[in-house]
């Protein structure tokens, strides 16, 4: 980001706290009104959503760019002081110098003094008189000459350092009461950027859970109007009968018996195996089979849920699926559970979804119980839970290896 003279940016600061405050009343408003649409309308709350996290987005980088320009005029006053103490330090080593010269100096006067009064080649050269207090006249002369020009030199630049010294402090003065004036203005901003990130958690919140129970609602009468549909009697000839619709559950099954979880949720997008199967979306999840939930929530996981199940029926009964992550539960522990029956709904969290294979209901999985998860890598058990999901016809994962690290036993149901 380019950084803007801090002589420019003093009149947009004075204007900063009527901005900040317009800024949050803007925001407050918009994402209060959004908060009692939500419940009418699922569509409506998303957009929301969007609007007032772009609203915040354009709020943080106001304010950083206000921050910046602070930030570039407390180094340049930082940079004037370290300046002005080496000037100071140099002021102190010219001075030295030109004592020590001067010493010097005048100990090449007395030297040549002494040459001259023993008939030294000095006076000869010079042609100087022999009279003793002559020559020493003349080499003082020379000596005092030469030592007011090299005086005259550092005198001449120790003005030019003093001139710089006297320019760096009166910017010094002035860097100073510029940051005295836009201290208060950068808090401001800093507090609205924070007030206006509190009220996007607390709205995201109260939007979503609308959304979740708009969902929920939608998904509920969606199996109730199946069930009802599925209950009519269907008055067809006795001889067609074997040729009659089969119900939805059924339509909708793979070989194994098990049914497509994420066939209600929407933007479905695919990301890695690891120890099961991650995915981007919103919207209800089912459970693949008949089964009886064991769990719902467990710290552990992003999000807090973490729902298994235990199927009682198809190729993997027994066995214990999890789906785990940005889901908010819809069954509890006990509950039994059929292809119909919507465990949770994804809102649009941070994290996604994960789902896969689950040792028990403690917040395990198979892959970590056998030791194939190191972090990022796509476990055996991994791919073969998205195996089982691509023959129920959702996508599968992506791969992070090849092979997957591991294998399932030797009696695990394949797909």
């Amino acid at each position: 980001m380019r950084q803007m003279p801090h002589r420019t940016c003093l009149g947009t600061w004075s204007r900063l706290p009527a901005l900040f405050g317009a800024l949050v009343l803007v925001t407050a408003t918009a994402a209060l009104n959004g908060a009692q649409a939500s419940a009418s309308s699922t569509g409506g709350g998303r957009s929301r959503i969007a609007a007032l996290e772009q609203q915040i987005a354009a709020d943080g980088a106001a304010a950083k760019r206000l921050v910046v320009s602070y930030d570039a005029a407390e180094a340049r006053e930082a940079a004037v002081r370290r300046r002005l103490v080496a000037i100071g330090h140099e002021l102190v080593a010219r001075r030295a110098i030109e004592a020590e010269t001067g010493r010097e100096l005048r100990e090449i006067a007395v030297e040549a003094y002494v040459d001259a009064d023993s008939g030294g080649g000095y006076a000869v050269s010079l042609s100087v008189p022999s009279d003793l207090s002559s020559v020493a006249a003349v080499y003082t002369g020379v000596a005092t000459g030469r030592l007011s020009s090299i005086v005259t030199a550092y005198e001449s630049e120790e003005y030019g350092v003093r001139v710089e010294q006297a320019a760096l402090r009166r910017e010094q003065v002035a860097v100073e009461a510029a940051l005295r004036q836009l201290l208060p203005d950068r808090n401001a901003a800093e507090a609205a950027v924070a007030k206006d990130e509190a009220l996007l958690r607390t709205l995201r919140g109260s939007l979503r859970r609308a959304l979740v129970v708009d969902l929920a609602n939608d998904a509920a009468a969606d199996a109730a109007a199946e069930k009802a549909l599925a209950e009519q009697p269907i008055a067809v000839p006795a001889a067609s009968l074997d040729t009659a619709p089969a119900p939805a559950a059924a339509r909708s099954s793979g070989p194994s018996g098990y049914v497509n979880p994420l066939r209600g949720v929407s933007e479905l997008s695919p990301e890695r195996i690891d120890q099961g199967v991650d995915y981007s979306c919103f919207g209800p999840i089912y459970a693949i089979g008949y089964g009886t939930v064991l769990s719902t929530v467990n710290g552990g996981w992003p999000g807090g849920t973490y729902i298994t199940y235990r199927l009682a029926s198809g190729p993997a009964t027994g066995l214990v699926v999890y789906a785990a992550e940005d889901i908010e539960p819809l069954v509890h522990v006990g509950e039994n559970v059929t292809p119909e029956t919507v465990l949770g709904t994804v809102y649009e969290g941070p994290d996604g979804i994960e789902t896969g294979w689950a040792d028990n209901g403690t917040g395990d999985t198979m892959a970590r119980d056998a030791g194939q998860f190191y972090g990022w890598n796509s476990t055996a058990f991994g791919a073969n839970f998205s195996q089982l999901l691509v023959s129920l016809g959702a996508p599968g994962g992506i791969p992070q290896n090849n092979p997957a690290t591991g294998v399932v036993p030797s009696d695990w149901p394949t797909w």
